[in-house]
Formats: C-alpha cells, structure tokens, sequence
C-alpha cells in the first residue's frame, strides 16, 4: 500500500510538473506568444530580466513550488530504475530508498536557498 502511495504522489509530480513547466515555458521561452498578448518583459534571457524575476517573491515561491514536484519525480523515478537494475534484498531496497531521500532533502534545500538568497 505505501509503494501505491509512492507511485500516485509520483504521478501527481508529474501532473503538476506539466502546469509548471507550461509556465515556465511560456515566460521564458514564448515571449512572442506573450508580447502578441501584452504582457511581455523585453528579453526574458537578459541578465536584467533574470535579476529581476530572482528578486520577486512571486517569482522565488513558483520556482520553489516548482522545485518541490521535480525533485520528488525525478528521485522517485531514479530509485524506481535503480531497483529494477539491482534487484537486492529488502534491506538494501531500503537503503537506497533511504539515501535518495536524504539526497533528494539536501538538494531542495540548496536550491531553495540559491532561491532565496540570490
């Protein structure tokens, strides 16, 4: 029952990583589709306009939302594909199930601190 739970907070990541990164792709890599509409920055690669959305609190708590989904589905998927590689008993399943999360909790708070402190 837990690896089900496991498995739907999986699929649920990648749900949610689909609306984030729609977003993401529309601000950052549609500017055109977005000045057609009136709401674009001049350059959204430019050093001005990355500092810029680094500053805003709006921009910092999408970028740690966005965090939150991409590790989890990216972490989760790697110890599915190393558990299917090395099949070893429960202990090491466990283990390695135990590394990746601590893997997984050091990276979110790195990159929210970069988040935050830039």
């Amino acid at each position: 029952m837990k690896e089900a739970r496991l498995w739907l907070l999986h699929l649920l990541a990648g749900a949610a990583l689909i609306v984030l990164l729609g977003g993401h792709m529309l601000v950052m890599h549609l500017a055109g589709l977005l000045a057609k509409l009136g709401a674009a920055s001049p350059e959204p690669l430019a050093y001005s306009a990355v500092a810029e959305r680094s500053q805003s609190p709006a921009w910092q708590i999408f970028y740690i939302i966005f965090l939150i989904p991409a590790l989890y589905h990216g972490i989760f998927g790697l110890r599915g594909i190393l558990l299917e590689v090395f099949s070893a008993k429960e202990k090491g399943n466990r283990a390695l199930t135990v590394v990746l999360s601590i893997a997984g909790i050091l990276a979110f708070f790195f990159a929210a601190y970069v988040v935050l402190a830039s």
